[in-house]
C-alpha cells in the first residue's frame, strides 16, 4: 500500500519530496475563479495532511498561485517542505498571452524568456512573490519552442544556481517528452516534470525517457495524472490535455473505469498511483482547487491497489 506522505530522496540529489505532492495550477484560477482564501487554505490542508512537495510556477494564474501560496509555506519551517517553481517566462503589464484559461485577472501577461538574464530575473521575482528565499527544484517550464537558447543559456544558469547553493535540483517541465529526454542527454538535470505523458491514457513517457531517467538516476516527477479532469470524472464534456475530450478517449477512460470497478478501485486512485509503477517515477503531483480535492488526492493515493489491476488492464488493451 503506498504512503502517500512518506519523505523520499528526489534522485540524487540532497532534496526529499513526499510521494504525493500539490499542484498548484488550480490555485491560480484554472478555468474557474478559486479566490484567495479558498487558495490559502487549500494549502493549508495540504500541510495538515503532511504532503511536504508543493509546485507552482509564474505562469499558473499569471502569478497568482505563487502570491497565494507562498504566505502559507512561508509560515512553516523551512526545511520540512520542498518547492518547485519555474522559469522560462516572464510577468510583465498589459498584452495578451493567449492563454484564456486563468479565469482570475492579474493584470499581467507571461513572456517567454530562456536567456540567462531572464531566468535568473524570473527566479528573483518568484521569490519576491512567495516571500521565500529559495526553492528547492527550479524546472524549466515548456521550453518546447526554444531549446537552443535553453540549452546554451538557461540550463547553465539553473547549474550555476545549483553549484551556489541558491536551488537543490534542476529540472525541466514539459508536456512531452521527446524534449525532455534530449535534456536529459545533456547530463545536467536532476529531475524531470512529466505531465500528462505517463497516464493510464498516455504512456509515452516510457518509450525513451523513462528508461533513460531510470538509467542515469534522474528523478521523473509524475504530473498531469488525470490528464485535466477526464481520468478523474470520464464522461462526455469532460477535458484531456486542457480541452474537451474526443469521444474515443471518453470510451477509452470508461472502459479503464469498468475494469477498476471489478477490482474495487476508484478511477482516481488507479489514475494517481499507475506512475508510481515504474520505478523511475518518485513522485506524483495532484492539483487542487480546494481543501476537499486535497482530501480525497490523499485518500485516493492510499488506497490499496490490487497488483492484478495492472496486468488485467494490460489484457484488455487498455494499458501497453
Amino acid at each position: 500500500m503506498l504512503n502517500p506522505v512518506e519523505r523520499v530522496r528526489l534522485g540524487r540529489t540532497g532534496v526529499h519530496v513526499t510521494r504525493l505532492g500539490l499542484g498548484l495550477a488550480p490555485l491560480g484560477g484554472l478555468f474557474t475563479p478559486v479566490g484567495a482564501d479558498t487558495a490559502r487554505g487549500t494549502v493549508e490542508h495540504a500541510w495538515q495532511l503532511g504532503i511536504r512537495l508543493f509546485d507552482t510556477a509564474p505562469l499558473y494564474g499569471n502569478g497568482l498561485s505563487e502570491r497565494r501560496a507562498g504566505p502559507v509555506l512561508a509560515g512553516k519551517p523551512r526545511d520540512a517542505f520542498a518547492l518547485s517553481t519555474k522559469v522560462g517566462r516572464l510577468l510583465r503589464p498589459g498584452g495578451d498571452s493567449g492563454q484564456h484559461i486563468w479565469a482570475e485577472p492579474s493584470g499581467v501577461t507571461p513572456v517567454f524568456d530562456f536567456s540567462a538574464t531572464g531566468v535568473l530575473t524570473s527566479y528573483a521575482e518568484s521569490l519576491d512573490r512567495l516571500g521565500l528565499d529559495r526553492a528547492d527544484i527550479l524546472h524549466l517550464h515548456d521550453p518546447d519552442e526554444h531549446y537552443d537558447q535553453t540549452v546554451r543559456e538557461a540550463l547553465p544558469a539553473l547549474v550555476e544556481l545549483r553549484e551556489r547553493g541558491r536551488i537543490g535540483a534542476v529540472s525541466a517541465g514539459m508536456n512531452q517528452a521527446a524534449m525532455l529526454t534530449d535534456l536529459v542527454r545533456t547530463g545536467h538535470l536532476d529531475a524531470v516534470l512529466l505531465a500528462g505523458r505517463f497516464t493510464l491514457l498516455d504512456q509515452s513517457g516510457a518509450d525513451e525517457l523513462l528508461p533513460l531517467c531510470a538509467d542515469r538516476g534522474v528523478a521523473v516527477i509524475a504530473a498531469g495524472v488525470f490528464n485535466s479532469g477526464l481520468l478523474a470524472d470520464p464522461r462526455p464534456g469532460a477535458r484531456y490535455d486542457y480541452a474537451p475530450a474526443d469521444a474515443h478517449l471518453v470510451d477509452r477512460a470508461l472502459a479503464i473505469h469498468q475494469v477498476c470497478r471489478r477490482h474495487g478501485v476508484p478511477l482516481r486512485a488507479a489514475a494517481i498511483q499507475f506512475p508510481l509503477t515504474h520505478p523511475a517515477v518518485t513522485c506524483v503531483l495532484v492539483g487542487a482547487r480546494n481543501p476537499a480535492e486535497v482530501e480525497d488526492a490523499v485518500r485516493m493515493a492510499a488506497v490499496d491497489v490490487p497488483a492484478a489491476l495492472w496486468p488485467d488492464l494490460r489484457s484488455e488493451g487498455l494499458l501497453r
